[in-house]
């Protein structure tokens, strides 16, 4: 069963491994997080998980909001998302509910998604790694410009997709197959190799890897 935690970024150091290697690793904060309600194919046409992660005060929270969380006996929880599971694992939850890092294992493969770091409105060579104009032989104010958009009198527009300026950054971004090096129950932590997007205290979602599920060697 593929499952999913939400958390927060804590950050980056590097470990030495049994033979003295140096690995890179992202240290995240996943959990716990609560069953806050079902969805059922009777009800809602498929079925799904919803887990609330984050305490917030009620007065954050709508009233219709409110209900749902009293009912399941939780606090108000500032970040949601639904996990689709087959009917049958969804009878293995109850709701309220708690999921903890324990649902990852040493060696395994996980996913982690974030919002990258918005790096506001950008110019070419920021946003797509363009290599500027030449800065010698006369050129003058043209250095970090983008060069000619134009495609002649025929088809006489602009292409669509043309790599130009604009808002770079506070994208959805996913990256796979990072290898769990260990997982800390105590503190709620599971680090893993290399880097993760978005800032540290940013929210993330980790998942069991959609391409490698078994355990790595």
């Amino acid at each position: 069963m593929r499952m999913k935690l939400l958390g927060n970024k804590v950050g980056m150091t590097q470990i030495f491994d049994e033979s003295g290697a140096l690995i890179p690793v992202t240290v995240l904060k996943a959990g716990p997080c609560y069953v806050v309600s079902k969805k059922t194919e009777e009800k809602d046409g498929y079925s799904a998980l919803v887990i609330g992660y984050d305490d917030v005060k009620e007065q954050r929270v709508r009233k219709s909001e409110l209900g749902v969380y009293q009912k399941a006996n939780l606090s108000p929880k500032r970040i949601l998302k639904e996990i689709r599971v087959s009917s049958k694992e969804l009878d293995s939850y109850e709701i309220g509910q708690e999921l903890t890092v324990e649902l990852f294992k040493k060696g395994e493969w996980v996913d982690v998604t974030a919002r990258s770091k918005g790096r506001g409105f950008s110019g070419v060579m920021k946003r797509h790694g363009m290599a500027g104009a030449k800065s010698s032989h006369g050129t003058h104010e043209y250095f970090r410009h983008g060069g000619s958009i134009g495609s002649s009198a025929y088809p006489s527009h602009v292409f669509k997709g043309k790599k130009m300026a604009g808002h770079y950054g506070a994208s959805r971004i996913t990256i796979q197959n990072l290898k769990v090096i260990d997982v800390r129950p105590a503190q709620n932590l599971i680090i893993v190799k290399g880097a993760t997007p978005g800032p540290n205290r940013g929210y993330i979602t980790i998942a069991h890897a959609v391409k490698k599920l078994t355990p790595a060697t």
